[in-house]
């Protein structure tokens, strides 16, 4: 059982900057991927980004690349998005997720935490 809680949404303008973080606890050596997803309302879960926790590795959608980065802090069990140049079409909810698959596909991530709302907006 792993549990995921993250924090840092909210709302900011075109152009601006957040950074969520999401910490984890429970047994997640047992799930070396975490990733970030997105849900626009109306919309299906998009993948945004991962990290692997042993080898460093990182993906992005292309709609984030350049923009979003994703790193991670070991000693405090967290992984962060910092997001930058925001667009009115990031706004969704942000959840963090963790596997054992390089993939940016929901399916094959296995816990999931309560997410954290991103508003872009003038």
């Amino acid at each position: 059982q792993v549990q995921l809680v993250e924090s840092g949404g909210g709302l900011v303008h075109p152009g601006g900057s957040l950074r969520l973080s999401c910490v984890a606890s429970g047994f997640t050596l047992d799930y070396p991927v975490i990733g970030w997803f997105r849900q626009a309302p109306g919309k299906g879960r998009e993948g945004v980004s991962l990290i692997g926790t042993i080898d460093g590795t990182t993906v992005y959608a292309d709609s984030v690349k350049g923009r979003f980065t994703i790193s991670r802090d070991d000693a405090k069990n967290t992984v962060y998005l910092q997001m930058n140049s925001l667009k009115p079409e990031d706004t969704a909810n942000y959840y963090c997720a963790v596997g054992r698959m390089v993939v940016l596909t929901p399916s094959a991530y296995v816990y999931w935490g309560q997410g954290t709302q991103v508003t872009v907006s003038s």
